[in-house]
């Protein structure tokens, strides 16, 4: 652990990545202690600013790389030239040499290369932080792909995760910060970070992708030849696709970018609300435009090894959030968080409304050149705060998608109309979902639990009924018993009295001779109290 901290540190000071923070807008102790840092002494070199973030993002392995590539997408929050070196981590990580891609997948398929593939090359086509990919041909002929997961990356990615663990576990310490629930988002990113170590998983993620757009017009999934998969070697149909970030190549084949960018928003919503399983790594690099029919664009997408979803309730809350939003109804967007938990019960819906509109109102129908999701998600961040609304870690990848949908919507066709995209489709699913079509689709997906639970239905209601007869009887006879437990102790409190009294005339009886004597001599003043004290004590 100490190691890897004094190497993320050893990285910083080796780019002298402190040049990239705005000082100026640092608070005055933190700028002070920037400015008299040891690091400036260290020469910045002649490489740019953007390489040297992303060289530092290289060397600190994939989880930085992660980071670097969702960033790589956010232009409008970027300055140029980092964005453009940020979009080489997409694909472009440095590889790690051939002779070990082959060791890996012998080892793990159990079989020389030779013996699995026609053809397999050395040099890999693309690599990025936690894998890299070989092309290659089956004996059948078919041209492939070979994934290869990267040989010791998970001692590395623990060793960050644990950094990570940590540094949020300082962060609750922070009453502002804890709201964020950090130690529940780094364990959703631990989750999903691990699940693409384990190819099985993304085999099985990209099988039911492609089923779910099976001959669809809007997205191709290519297949999987599961006899030569295992946990750190996939084999995958090969695609040669356009890249969807190089714009220029989609527009010399006369790609139509309008149809492009809104057939992707349309896919994003068909993910979340149809399927309830979406893609929720969509960078650039993992997604490709076929080359046939480009005034009918359709999506290729690859390295499926993060997906994301959601329960029914919040697919449910989400929509009719986003539904509100679309209709400018601040006041049940206000409602709905109130009533899903996300905001606390005693925040009052119509200022948690007010501020809700202060931020998104300026933000509707306009096109997305125009605005950005970045800035608004930091409005709504800095309301949230004021009511106390905690982030909730189902919806973090839900979001990183977003994002990446909107980098690729600005890049593709800036003046596209997110809402005007988005509200038909929504519009259309709540009304499947809350109709007659919806509580028809919720019973058939039902009926064959409920045909096997019919026939026992009487024997469950004489069992209920049973139940419900014992449970009174039970209840009866705990009665009585606590009835019966009343009068005993009222009994042994009268025999607890009676025998107080009865010790008390013993008593005055043995003394009556001295007493009588001392009463004589006493004023009756004397003798009225000690009478009174006679008569507390008898009736105590």
């Amino acid at each position: 652990m100490l190691l890897r901290l004094l190497r993320i540190v050893w990285v910083i000071t080796r780019f002298r990545l402190d040049t990239l923070l705005p000082l100026e807008r640092l608070p005055w102790a933190l700028r002070t202690l920037f400015r008299l840092s040891p690091l400036r002494l260290v020469p910045i070199g002649e490489r740019s600013r953007g390489a040297r973030l992303r060289l530092a993002l290289e060397a600190l392995g994939p989880i930085f790389v992660k980071f670097g590539q969702v960033l790589s997408t956010r232009r409008d929050l970027l300055p140029e030239d980092i964005a453009d070196e940020l979009k080489r981590l997409q694909d472009q990580v440095p590889p790690f040499p051939g002779p070990e891609a082959r060791a890996v997948v012998e080892s793990e398929l159990g079989m020389p290369v030779a013996l699995a593939f026609a053809r397999f090359d050395a040099d890999p086509l693309a690599s990025a932080s936690i894998a890299q990919v070989h092309g290659a041909r089956l004996h059948t002929g078919e041209e492939v792909v070979v994934k290869i997961i990267r040989p010791g990356i998970e001692r590395v990615m623990r060793q960050d995760m644990a950094l990570m663990y940590r540094f949020a576990r300082i962060l609750t310490l922070v009453p502002e910060a804890r709201r964020l629930r950090p130690v529940e988002v780094v364990r959703d990113y631990e989750a999903t970070l691990f699940d693409e170590l384990d190819l099985h998983k993304e085999a099985a993620n990209t099988s039911q992708l492609k089923r779910n757009f099976k001959d669809s017009p809007l997205l191709y999934v290519p297949a999987i030849h599961w006899e030569l998969t295992r946990q750190r070697v996939m084999v995958q149909e090969r695609i040669y696709g356009v890249p969807v970030a190089d714009v220029a190549a989609l527009q010399a084949q006369g790609t139509d970018l309008k149809k492009l960018a809104e057939r992707g928003v349309e896919i994003f919503f068909t993910q979340v609300f149809r399927d309830n399983f979406f893609h929720a790594d969509m960078h650039p690099g993992n997604i490709f435009v076929a080359r046939e029919h480009p005034h009918d664009p359709q999506y290729i997408a690859i390295d499926c090894g993060i997906v994301g979803s959601l329960t029914r309730e919040d697919q449910d809350y989400l929509a009719r959030n986003l539904l509100a939003f679309f209709h400018q109804d601040y006041y049940e967007v206000a409602a709905l968080h109130i009533e899903s938990g996300w905001v606390g019960e005693h925040t009052r819906a119509n200022e948690f409304a007010a501020a809700i509109r202060t931020v998104c109102e300026p933000i509707l129908e306009k096109p997305l050149k125009d605005i950005s999701f970045g800035q608004v998600l930091l409005g709504l961040f800095q309301t949230a705060r004021r009511f106390d609304m905690e982030v909730q870690p189902q919806l973090v990848l839900l979001q990183k998608t977003l994002l990446n949908i909107e980098g690729l919507g600005r890049q593709l066709y800036p003046d596209l109309d997110l809402w005007k995209t988005a509200k038909p489709f929504l519009e259309r699913w709540m009304k499947e979902r809350a109709g007659a079509l919806g509580f028809w689709e919720s019973l058939k997906r039902q009926a064959p639990e409920l045909s096997r639970q019919l026939p026992e239905l009487p024997a469950l209601a004489h069992r209920a009924l049973a139940q419900a007869e014992h449970d009174q009887r039970q209840q009866r006879r705990q009665s009585a018993a606590v009835a019966g437990i009343h009068q005993q102790l009222t009994r042994q409190g009268r025999r607890s009295r009676r025998l107080r009294l009865g010790l008390l005339l013993v008593a005055l009886a043995a003394a009556w001779q001295p007493l009588a004597g001392w009463a004589g001599g006493q004023p009756w003043p004397v003798l009225v109290a000690a009478a009174l004290g006679l008569l507390l004590l008898a009736w105590h």
